[in-house]
């Protein structure tokens, strides 16, 4: 990729954290995703200076960072339900779906979203997609792993990736995806597997996309 794609894809994942930032309200409980676009966000929110605003993170340098910019952020066991998540995607799908997990946090990211009264995804036009494709990223039990890994053919674990947030072992699914639901079902369903990255279409309430073109396009679900 050149210099200037990449700058302009920066600036498309900074558009849609911006946008997703006025989002957030006065008082919100909100969940923090992981990942580059969400980089963008942390600073955007921190900049609204809003107020009471308590948040939780998906992964500790999330935590870290928005620590370090003022955000009050906290662990996830004094909440028991959340305004707003946002968070980043790897694919997002017409019909809704969404991969989520390269960067391993996926599982927290999936509790977070579940949690929210509202879950915002964002992302630069790279991430749409006109179907879901492999590799789907997945968090594993070391626990009787080989055995897990033979119930998923083609399933393998991700070359020199640390531990998920929670000590579990990512790997990637690469099997056939034309059915995505029926394959939500079969990682759900599998002894072994903590959870999976296909977060289906009643999770997510928006998805906000920045263009090339300077178009901030809100997709409602």
């Amino acid at each position: 990729m050149s210099t200037s794609s990449s700058e302009a894809l920066e600036a498309q994942k900074r558009a849609a954290a911006e946008a997703a930032a006025e989002e957030v309200q006065d008082g919100m409980l909100v969940g923090l995703g992981t990942g580059s676009t969400v980089a963008y966000l942390l600073p955007a929110l921190a900049a609204r200076k809003l107020k009471d605003i308590r948040c939780v993170a998906t992964s500790d340098a999330t935590e870290r960072i928005g620590i370090e910019l003022g955000l009050a952020v906290e662990p996830f066991d004094a909440l028991d339900h959340l305004d707003l998540a946002i968070d980043g995607a790897d694919q997002i799908a017409p019909d809704g779906w969404v991969v989520k997990g390269g960067g391993g946090a996926h599982t927290r990211e999936k509790v977070v979203a579940a949690a929210a009264d509202r879950f915002v995804v964002i992302a630069d036009e790279t991430k749409v997609v006109e179907s879901i494709s492999a590799p789907i990223p997945l968090e594993l039990l070391s626990f009787g792993l080989p055995a897990t890994l033979a119930a998923l053919v083609p399933t393998v674990v991700r070359d020199g990736a640390p531990p998920s947030p929670d000590g579990g072992v990512i790997a990637d699914y690469g099997g056939d995806l034309s059915d995505v639901a029926a394959v939500a079902t079969l990682l759900s369903t599998t002894p072994g597997v903590v959870d999976h990255g296909l977060f289906p279409p009643e999770l997510t309430s928006a998805v906000i996309v920045a263009h090339g073109d300077g178009r901030i396009e809100r997709r409602i679900y």
